[in-house]
């Protein structure tokens, strides 16, 4: 089932939830769902049970509750850790950083490639990449939504975009849950852009630590949730593409990641447990970033960030602060 936060005639925020070909708030159901009617993390966490409830309470009414169409975040995250499960996407964007930062560094990269048939071992990840679903933490604070402007922070020329499937936990996780309990705590996925400022980036990945400025100060997320059941199990077959000022600049898939989404969740449990609220990310999607598409973010341009079957988050890019 797809949910969304809208905006009711009285002021409030309400949980609203797709049926029918349209957009239905639950607040006039509060009496029979609870504090699902307000709170899209506590209705994912209903899972089919509670859809199929609110399906046949939807199939009774005599008609959706006028609300605000204005997009809202639709909920707000507890905490932010992105993961980085494509190989193809690290040697990609390396490739386009050489090309845009390090040219004679890239032809010989290219070179290299053409001798051996493989890429540079430079451009690969680092051992610990292929033993640990690796993330970095990022600001659960500045997340926007759709039709929100983009800001460019003032100590960046190279904003870049950055498409991935993210995902939500919905119920508690221990400090060292199974695969098999981590899946269960997924609640709902939705379309999120990883804005980058590549300029900056690679010199805190250098550092020894990790993305700091080049990642924190934004962070996109579809309006739109759909619920695990209807996306989990098939979530490697997802196509998506990134569109600027309309033209599609790439395209990719989120087949073949290094470690599955059950694997990712139960590792960043580990030691540390979860919470419902906490947001995650698949890491970009091979191909999709302006450093593998050679096309950086300029000053208003609008990105639209699509993954099939599951929604698009568009926004417009603002101007260096």
């Amino acid at each position: 089932m797809r949910f969304r936060r809208v905006r009711t005639e009285d002021g409030n925020e309400a949980v609203a939830a797709w049926y029918e070909g349209a957009w239905w708030p639950l607040a006039p159901f509060a009496h029979e769902l609870g504090n699902a009617a307000y709170d899209l993390i506590e209705a994912l966490a209903g899972g089919p049970p509670l859809f199929e409830r609110i399906a046949r309470l939807l199939e009774n009414a005599e008609g959706p509750a006028p609300f605000d169409p204005a997009p809202l975040l639709p909920f707000s995250p507890v905490s932010f850790r992105d993961f980085m499960l494509y190989e193809a996407h690290v040697i990609g964007a390396s490739k386009g950083w050489l090309k845009r930062f390090r040219p004679r560094s890239y032809r010989l990269a290219l070179l290299y490639e053409r001798l051996t048939g493989k890429p540079h071992p430079k451009l690969r990840p680092k051992p610990l990449w292929y033993r640990r679903p690796i993330y970095y933490v990022g600001n659960p604070r500045t997340f926007l939504t759709e039709g929100e402007k983009v800001p460019w922070p003032g100590y960046t020329r190279a904003l870049d975009f950055e498409l991935e499937l993210g995902f939500v936990v919905v119920r508690p996780l221990g400090s060292n849950p199974s695969p098999e309990e981590a899946a269960r705590a997924i609640g709902g996925f939705f379309v999120l852009n990883d804005f980058s400022a590549r300029d900056v980036q690679a010199a805190e990945m250098q550092s020894g630590f990790g993305p700091v400025k080049a990642k924190n100060f934004a962070t996109g997320m579809g309006a739109v949730v759909v619920s695990a059941d209807e996306v989990l199990p098939r979530w490697q077959a997802l196509s998506g593409e990134v569109r600027i000022n309309g033209e599609r600049v790439c395209q990719g898939k989120a087949e073949g990641p290094r470690f599955e989404l059950a694997e990712a969740v139960a590792y960043a449990a580990l030691g540390e447990g979860l919470v419902p609220g906490e947001v995650m990310a698949t890491g970009t999607f091979p191909g999709c970033s302006g450093l593998e598409a050679d096309r950086l973010l300029e000053p208003g341009d609008e990105v639209e960030a699509t993954i099939e079957g599951v929604g698009a988050l568009k926004n417009p890019v603002g101007a260096p602060s």
